[in-house]
């Protein structure tokens, strides 16, 4: 396995394969309460768009925590800036573990999102800095690092579901606290002086062209991914083992593809080229979803195509935002993830709604205009993505330049 800059990608520094297995640990959360939100609505008593707030309040502090980010990294460090996002995802983990309502879970997902921003944005920046073989290496690695979690996040969610909804909360507080003393104990203090940065930083980070667009994009592109993965558990009517072993499996094939198939692809053609078309393939897979939203069989089937897609698609998205513009990492990765995740907080609610409403085929359908809407981004800023793809080994920023693209980007 080797990335874009040659050499095989297993070849890292200790400082990356620290933050990766933690990486992995955090990314569980996003999945963990996939099995038991059925558990969750019934035990206490809440609606389906109720529940799937506890992935709007997570995914939206998320988002917007992620402005932040880079100026509290910039300030106390990575090292801290990960300790402290950890610790606060074990806290609320723990407090969501002992609710005793619907509303008080939603509000501890909320804590959770923050230092789950605290620390993911981080990690992202961490890996691509400390990684050799270049930034389309770490990428590889932050992403299989955010696959392995989204399938381990499931499984572990349906296992410890069997026993109590509140199970799942406790066992990500106890593997949280396990992260924290990995990087505690392992992770190297930071060196040098820190570049101070500024807390508008991310903001003035959107001004440029190419990095909006991008963010803009995976905004609509969050709505197919989190429709799929937190709307999908209620028309499958399954129990927490046969929900987490199905999102294990989706989570298996976005992991494999992040790792093996997006490499491959952007080996062979430029990234825009591949978001331009695997986007589309997306779009259909979630058509094809509604259409046979009454199948546990053919819902299942579209769950688990979707995972491969996805795996593509995160991969070569945040190659993409890495390398489109000259700022900082973090930078970008505030900025970026900011407006993305926002895209990830409505699509939960607004799926349940429109199912309540509708029927449950029509959130499948929205979802797949959404991406469209993305595909449709991509395809007409394309040129603004030149120094991205000439990163990855096609193209030229020349050209790019020639056209009075260099400095937007």
């Amino acid at each position: 396995m080797s990335g874009h800059g040659g050499g095989s990608i297993l070849k890292q520094p200790r400082t990356v394969w620290v933050v990766a297995f933690a990486s992995v640990i955090a990314f569980m959360g996003i999945g963990l309460v996939d099995p038991i939100l059925p558990a969750i609505a019934h035990d206490l008593q809440a609606t389906p768009a109720q529940t799937e707030l506890l992935f709007t309040s997570y995914l939206l502090v998320t988002g917007l925590a992620m402005l932040v980010t880079s100026w509290v990294s910039s300030r106390i460090g990575a090292r801290w800036t990960l300790l402290i996002g950890l610790v606060l995802i074990v806290g609320f983990a723990l407090a969501a573990a002992m609710s005793g309502s619907v509303g008080a879970v939603i509000g501890f997902r909320a804590g959770w999102g923050l230092g789950n921003a605290l620390f993911i944005s981080t990690a992202l920046a961490t890996i691509v800095g400390a990684a050799s073989g270049g930034s389309g290496a770490a990428v590889v690695l932050y992403e299989a690092a955010l696959g392995l979690g989204i399938a381990i996040g499931p499984l572990l969610g349906g296992l410890l579901g069997t026993l109590s909804w509140r199970g799942p909360f406790f066992g990500t507080a106890a593997l949280m606290a396990l992260a924290v003393i990995a990087l505690a104990v392992l992770l190297p203090r930071d060196k040098g002086p820190r570049e101070k940065r500024r807390l508008s930083d991310p903001i003035r980070a959107l001004r440029k062209p190419a990095l909006a667009l991008l963010a803009v994009a995976a905004l609509f592109y969050n709505v197919g991914f989190f429709t799929l993965l937190a709307f999908s558990p209620f028309p499958l009517g399954l129990d927490a083992i046969g929900l987490g072993l199905v999102f294990c499996a989706w989570g298996v094939g976005l992991a494999i593809t992040s790792v093996w198939v997006a490499p491959i692809l952007t080996a062979r053609m430029p990234r825009s080229r591949v978001l331009a078309i695997v986007l589309p393939l997306l779009a259909l897979d979630l058509v094809v979803a509604g259409l046979v939203v009454g199948s546990v069989v053919g819902l299942i089937s579209c769950i688990i195509v979707g995972g491969l897609l996805l795996g593509i698609l995160n991969t070569v998205l945040t190659e993409t935002v890495m390398d489109s513009t000259e700022l900082p990492r973090p930078v970008a990765s505030s900025a970026y993830s900011a407006v993305r995740f926002l895209g990830g907080a409505a699509a939960p609610p607004l799926a349940a709604t429109l199912a309540e409403l509708a029927g449950d085929q029509v959130p499948y359908y929205f979802a797949a205009a959404a991406v469209l809407v993305s595909t449709a981004l991509v395809v007409v800023g394309r040129p603004l993505l030149a120094r991205a793809d000439a990163a990855g080994g096609h193209g030229a920023v020349d050209e790019a330049e020639e056209i009075g693209l260099g400095d937007a980007a």
